[in-house]
């Protein structure tokens, strides 16, 4: 399994609901997300590129809120994001071969991978096609870690409006995201790229959108995986 790159704490900020244990000022931030998770909101967490609004990747109810806050149409698929690749496969048992393979290669890393789902499992999370779905292993900040260890899955989309710009700090979130979601953990500011987003459903990787990595980068990179 390739290493975890683990990133320095962030600078926590909770968003205080009084319906809410654990989320004001008086409670752990950490705890505060975890709680708004499992009550079904969505939160907003830094990640290695850019702010990720992230909601119980479990339930489809949490998920389907969160499309409607970033007005995403229920076509477009969400990625599910892990602390690592493990927890993932645990929850796609299907996932093997060659996607496995490149998956342990490439992640934990600044890419959205999207890979064969032949059970069809987090339909919720799959958009217009069921039999795919996006993972994400990033290199984590070590408190959105914390938060991850403590849920194992979550689905995760950019914490912006759809086709918005994408938040490279909170204050780049907009407020109508900002004043909805259960917590925020507050990382100053990130890259700001979002990941790059490479499909292994086909005979051949296809990069669907160039981001962190470059596209040529990353097809190169999963070309040696294929001689070496």
């Amino acid at each position: 399994m390739a290493a975890q790159e683990e990133r320095p704490s962030v600078t926590i900020r909770a968003v205080a609901f009084a319906d809410m244990p654990g989320s004001g000022p008086a409670g752990s931030a950490i705890d505060g997300a975890v709680a708004a998770i499992r009550a079904g909101r969505s939160v907003i967490l830094p990640t290695d590129t850019v702010y990720g609004l992230c909601a119980d990747a479990y339930r489809e109810e949490p998920v389907r809120s969160l499309a409607r806050l970033k007005a995403r149409p229920a076509e477009q698929p969400i990625a599910l994001l892990a602390a690592d690749l493990d927890a993932i496969l645990d929850a796609v048992p299907e996932l093997r071969g060659r996607a496995a393979v490149t998956a342990r290669a490439l992640l934990p890393g600044p890419y959205t991978l999207v890979v064969p789902n032949p059970a069809r499992r987090f339909r919720w999370l799959s958009g217009s096609n069921a039999e795919a779905v996006g993972i994400r292993v990033p290199n984590l900040p070590a408190d959105t870690r914390s938060v991850l260890e403590r849920v194992t899955l979550l689905a995760a989309t950019s914490a912006n409006a759809h086709g918005g710009p994408d938040p490279a700090r909170v204050d780049d979130v907009p407020e109508e995201i900002r004043a909805r979601v259960g917590a925020i953990l507050d990382g100053g500011t990130l890259p700001g790229t979002p990941s790059t987003v490479v499909d292994l459903t086909g005979q051949e990787p296809r990069v669907r959108r160039s981001g962190a990595v470059p596209a040529d980068e990353a097809l190169a990179r999963i070309a040696r995986l294929a001689t070496g």
